[in-house]
């Protein structure tokens, strides 16, 4: 949800219009997590012009369309008043600092005014754009009011930039520097964000700080730099630190260094080693803050993560880092981390869509997902993020696995084969519901975080939970270097790549993989399970020409979507044990993209509720591969057509049973733990077609974000 992407260059000469493409570039690259209005913040014509904003409620490409007419946004204190105003787009900068912004509306409607970067007042003395939810808002704005501050939006973000205006009009004598000011005014601030602040008081400045909503830095430099990493500064003097909290709501330091010389607290300050020059002469360099990875790899391969309650100062070509308090359990160091990712894995190539290039990529992404760990001649799976943890997690009590959306629907898929191979009791939570029954966590439980990105909120916070009560954290995620990667104890990278599409489907697959061979580890010590380990590995490797085999049926299911589901309003879909994870996840995707509304029932439960709405005008998937289950769910299926039902057979390719005139969707067979991966294919295929069909935008579907990072 909402994106953050900030540009800053120092002696490397920019013109107004390059500078405003990559804003919108980086925008582009962030529209997969959900928006619904963006802006941009650039610098005026000099050092303590107010900020020229754009903002438009749409997508990216209209404020591209408002760019090139060269008409700025007025700030919300003066857009009833000030003329348009033209902005010089050839004006050339040596150096510059700049913010773009996407928003996902949280407090107040979608609008010009309520779009970031907000500011402070009409002179734009502070400008900021947030991602997250500041949840004391209300309070901060009732004492800025009283103070007599005024505010023109609707949204919480607003408070914030007042609060840094209220904060610096404190110290007229002893100004702060900037890192300081924003430090004090982070430490008024609950909720959850990311941020970047701007100043015309501290003009080729950026600081960023982050709390629970990611947030890296980018650095792009001709020169090699000095050190892989950034070291972190900490105040010597701990009372000075905590010192600002002393008088109560929005206190300030009565003594604070002002950048200049003036005496203040003395800080661990060393220059930034890795941005260090061999003459000691000032170095071209660019810096790009973004929320995420893909909006920087045009650009640089080199980042850094900002942890939670870094604060981060860029100014003069130098990235310091800062604390807002000292913490020694946090590293004193931020490593510049190598991306792996290629550009042209976040482009669409030949596809019409990112949905569709991804359903496509899953025979390659489930190899990725098991390349270098099985071996597929001996037999054996290794997991090396776990290696060092398979007793702990085989002594444990309990797995309890915790995730949302897609990712709880993969931990429902493998829940039967953790059983059948461990012998451990397995728990499958959600992540919100979880928190909200503030469920029993026991010190001898594994606790098992599932999410694509590693930023989902509610599963974050779960983690932490459990961390406070001892339980051995393990997380299964794509994103290299996401929040949850680095809190687990341990884990598992699924190496799909790249998701761009809101719909998750690479993904499913690749966790599902994932944790099965979690499974097969879990249980090489046991003798009994040896033949059961053997046919499931056997199973994995014939996977990705099944699911190859799946996709090359996309015809006929663009077919069957038009004729059977493009113009009906409901969709059940039935199937029991290993096949329930995939009627919801099936049930998931045609929900969110293609907006009909479908429903995955356990076909167990058929007759305690879900026969009453079977009749000859209601479509009904079946799932119907053969496995243990298989007499069940036909008994299931002979009620539903006995009612007149309507049903689509998903069913294994030489099954006999299934009449040539029933409509059916013929798939490979592998092991039964397996079928659903093979199975979920025509589903993700019928989900994108109605998509298409009915006219929707198939990657960004309305109200969603890729990257739930509010709870």
């Amino acid at each position: 949800m909402c994106g953050i992407f900030g540009y800053c260059s120092f002696l490397v000469e920019k013109d107004r219009k390059y500078v405003c493409d990559v804003l919108c570039n980086g925008l582009a690259r962030l529209e997969y997590r959900g928006y619904d209005s963006a802006g941009i913040g650039i610098d005026g014509d000099t050092p303590t012009s107010p900020l020229i904003m754009f903002k438009t409620v749409g997508k990216v490409a209209s404020l591209r369309k408002d760019i090139a007419e060269a008409t700025a946004t007025p700030s919300p204190a003066e857009e009833n008043t000030a003329e348009p105003q033209k902005v010089d787009m050839k004006k050339v900068f040596l150096s510059q600092t700049s913010m773009a912004h996407t928003r996902w509306a949280t407090h107040g409607v979608p609008s010009n005014t309520n779009c970031h970067p907000h500011v402070s007042n009409a002179l734009t003395e502070f400008s900021l754009v947030h991602n997250g939810i500041i949840t004391n808002y209300k309070e901060l704005k009732l004492v800025l009011l009283k103070r007599g501050y005024t505010f023109h939006t609707d949204t919480d973000t607003e408070a914030v930039a007042v609060l840094c205006k209220y904060v610096w009009d404190s110290q007229p004598h002893k100004r702060l520097n900037f890192t300081e000011l924003i430090k004090t005014v982070i430490k008024e601030l609950e909720g959850s964000f990311a941020f970047v602040f701007k100043s015309t008081h501290f003009p080729d400045e950026i600081v960023a700080a982050r709390r629970g909503s990611p947030l890296l830095i980018g650095v792009k430099t001709d020169r090699k730099l000095k050190v892989d990493f950034v070291d972190v500064e900490l105040p010597t003097n701990e009372e000075r630190v905590d010192g600002v909290d002393a008088g109560g709501l929005l206190a300030v330091p009565s003594s604070v260094a002002d950048g200049h010389g003036a005496a203040g607290p003395k800080l661990r300050r060393s220059q930034s080693r890795a941005f260090l020059s061999e003459d000691g002469m000032p170095q071209p360099i660019e810096f790009f803050v973004a929320s995420d990875a893909s909006a920087v790899i045009e650009h640089t391969k080199r980042v850094l993560y900002l942890e939670d309650d870094d604060i981060a100062h860029i100014a003069e070509g130098e990235l310091h880092i800062h604390r807002l308090r000292r913490d020694d359990t946090v590293s004193s160091v931020r490593a510049i981390e190598h991306l792996e990712i290629e550009l042209a894995e976040i482009m669409k190539g030949q596809y019409d869509h990112f949905m569709q290039k991804e359903i496509y990529e899953q025979p390659e992404s489930v190899v990725n997902t098991m390349r270098g760990r099985v071996n597929f001649d001996t037999r054996q799976v290794l997991l090396g993020g776990l290696k060092a943890y398979l007793p702990v997690i085989r002594r444990g009590r309990r797995l309890l696995f915790v995730a949302c959306g897609t990712s709880y629907h993969s931990c429902i898929a493998v829940r039967g084969v953790f059983e059948e191979l461990t012998d451990i009791p397995v728990a499958v939570e959600l992540a919100s519901d979880f928190l909200d029954r503030r469920t029993p966590v026991f010190r001898d439980d594994v606790a098992i975080f599932v999410s694509q990105s590693g930023e989902t909120a509610d599963t974050i916070l779960a983690m932490r939970y459990c961390l406070e009560r001892g339980a051995l954290c393990l997380g299964v995620v794509n994103t290299v270097g996401s929040t949850l990667s680095r809190e687990t104890h341990a884990g598992i990278h699924i190496n799909a790549g790249p998701e761009i599409g809101v719909a998750s489907t690479k993904a499913y697959t690749s966790q599902y993989v994932a944790l099965v061979m979690m499974a097969v580890q879990l249980s090489d010590d046991s003798i009994l399970k040896t033949a059961r380990r053997q046919q499931i590995i056997d199973g994995l490797h014939d996977i990705p020409a099944q699911i190859r085999k799946v996709l090359a049926m996309d015809k006929a299911l663009q077919e069957m979507a038009k004729s059977m589901l493009a113009k009906e309003k409901s969709l059940l879909i039935m199937g029991r044990g290993y096949q329930y994870a995939t009627c919801l996840e099936g049930a998931l995707k045609i929900k969110e993209v293609s907006y009909m509304h479908s429903e995955g029932i356990l076909a167990g439960e058929l007759k305690h509720g879900p026969l009453a709405l079977v009749d000859e005008h209601l479509p009904v998937i079946f799932i119907m591969t053969r496995d243990s289950l298989y007499p069940k769910v036909q008994s299931a299926l002979a009620q539903v057509t006995a009612r007149k039902g309507r049903p689509i057979i998903i069913c294994n390719e030489d099954d006999e049973t299934v009449s040539d005139a029933a409509k059916c969707i013929r798939v490979p067979q592998t092991v039964d733990c397996l079928q659903g991966l093979i199975n979920v294919i025509p589903l993700q295929l019928l989900s994108y077609h109605l998509a298409v069909m009915n006219g929707v935008d198939v990657d960004f579907p309305r109200n969603l974000a890729k990257s739930v990072t509010t709870e």
